[in-house]
């Protein structure tokens, strides 16, 4: 089952408008991002059913002295998986990521922050399924949970992707298989 392969990893930069603190200092580039360092989030797909659950686990980490933060996820206590390194460009003057899936495919994106909502785009290398691009979009609602919404380049045509709500959650854990 690989119809949730391509999760932007980044939408969960949306996190990044709520006031928390982390304990260690990130780059000031990735400021934004401390108030997630050391958590977990679990999100629910808007298809998933007590029949067929679909539910993501998010766990951010700061990583390399504070120069990139890295996001460890699995959908399904594994059935898939990714790890994302975001990181500053300078040369690009933008946070850019680099995320690798356990489907044995990769993307490279950047992201940014338009009318309070958090804009991804990223080029897909690799995916099995003719997905060459993902665009998403991330937003806090009113009651703290976070929204993020995509749609994917698939065989030249752009396709409606996921719909996944989450919460922070620190019993949740990522699995690898």
């Amino acid at each position: 089952m690989r119809r949730y392969v391509q999760i932007p990893c980044m939408l969960l930069l949306i996190l990044a408008a709520v006031p928390l603190a982390a304990e260690e200092p990130l780059s000031e580039h990735l400021a934004p991002l401390a108030p997630f360092v050391g958590k977990t989030w679990r999100g629910e797909f808007a298809n998933s059913t007590p029949e067929k659950p679909l539910v993501d686990v998010s766990r951010w980490e700061r990583a390399l002295n504070g120069q990139a933060v890295r996001i460890l996820h699995s959908v399904n206590d594994g059935d898939y998986g990714g790890e994302t390194l975001i990181v500053w460009d300078a040369a690009r003057q933008s946070l850019v990521y680099y995320y690798f899936t356990t489907a044995g495919f990769y993307t490279q994106g950047t992201v940014r922050l338009e009318g309070g909502k958090f804009l991804s785009h990223e080029v897909v290398s690799g995916n099995a399924e003719g997905v060459t691009e993902v665009e998403a979009v991330g937003e806090i609602l009113p009651d703290g949970r976070l929204r993020s919404t995509s749609r994917h380049l698939k065989n030249g045509q752009w396709v409606t992707g996921h719909e996944v709500v989450y919460r922070e959650d620190p019993s949740a854990r990522v699995v690898f298989r």
